[in-house]
């Protein structure tokens, strides 16, 4: 199919927001909400834009690391790298959201193919992110699980997320380079809907001939940052757990944020407002984005994506308040 489109939106849809709530945690669970997400998606396609689908992968990957963790000592199975538990999340994530989208499209005589690229991205071996993990993956614990999970897992480390529980952090180094970029982006040209760089991309480093994979996570938000530059998108959306980005998040003084620019941005980020491993990757790839010559970021629940695009909802980030 070719078209006349208005230009290339980047999505970014979080791993959480792919778990609904703890009852609801199976493959068949999660292709739900993925499903409630692709009605969000196709609106953005009816729309006329050209458009590039990111995801998380948390708890995805951490659901596969018990798995291991379990077929090990219960019957000495080999453990599962975390470079193919990324690789393994981006082509089952990857396939639902073909599956469901193309169904959602289909629904509204829109016939658009889809791809999904299991995506790798060059990192440098010494990103001081290697020697402190920050990047939450899996499942949240109340205290008392994360003490038993440690008694277990002696070599792994949690950190309090945000209020929600405790969850298993992993390094998290800085995406460099898109591998597949060029792949990606012709694709894009062909007017094809691409889901890439899924989970941040499998984390890489150069060696002589090719790639070696490195046992990390890239966060997700920074890969796709750094997508929505290389493919000179205008527009980089944010797909989170809440409609507006907040100061004082959850308290009496909360304040929603709607339209600010990225020096205002700044200024919120050096006072500490958001949580590490949350939201201030989110804000960091907003601010990078903006400052690589992007037009525009918004950050909103997936359902309130057709509103925010038409700046009706969310938080909107510009050079410029």
């Amino acid at each position: 199919m070719s078209g006349v489109f208005k230009d290339t939106v980047v999505v970014a849809v979080g791993g959480n927001s792919i778990i609904r709530d703890e009852d609801h945690k199976t493959v068949e669970d999660q292709y739900e909400s993925v499903a409630e997400t692709c009605k969000h998606l196709a609106d953005i396609v009816e729309s006329g834009y050209r458009l590039v689908i990111c995801h998380g992968n948390g708890p995805q990957v951490g659901f596969i690391l018990r798995r291991s963790a379990i077929a090990y000592d219960a019957a000495g199975l080999h453990e599962v790298p975390l470079s193919s538990c990324v690789a393994d999340t981006q082509g089952a994530i990857g396939f639902q959201i073909q599956q469901a989208l193309e169904i959602e499209l289909n629904k509204r005589s829109i016939v658009r193919q889809t791809a999904t690229v299991v995506t790798r991205v060059v990192v440098d071996p010494q990103d001081p992110g290697f020697l402190n993990p920050t990047k939450p993956i899996g499942s949240f614990f109340s205290r008392e699980k994360m003490e038993q999970m440690s008694e277990s897992y002696p070599d792994w480390k949690f950190v309090e997320d945000a209020g929600r529980g405790f969850r298993r952090v992993v390094a998290s180094p800085v995406p460099e380079k898109i591998v597949e970029l060029d792949i990606i982006s012709s694709l894009i040209e062909n007017d094809h809907i691409v889901i890439a760089c899924g989970g941040g991309g499998i984390p890489v480093v150069p060696v002589q001939g090719g790639f070696n994979a490195v046992d990390a996570v890239i966060d997700k938000d920074l890969a796709s940052a750094l997508l929505s530059e290389k493919i000179e998108a205008k527009r980089f959306i944010i797909s989170t757990g809440v409609q507006h980005v907040c100061l004082n998040f959850g308290q009496e003084n909360e304040k929603k944020l709607e339209h600010l620019g990225i020096e205002e941005l700044k200024q919120y980020v050096q006072e500490g407002h958001f949580a590490a491993g949350s939201m201030l990757p989110k804000i960091e790839a907003a601010i990078d984005f903006i400052e690589k010559g992007g037009e525009e970021v918004i950050i909103t629940a997936p359902e309130f994506l057709k509103d925010a695009v038409e700046h009706k909802t969310g938080t909107r980030v510009t050079r410029e308040s």
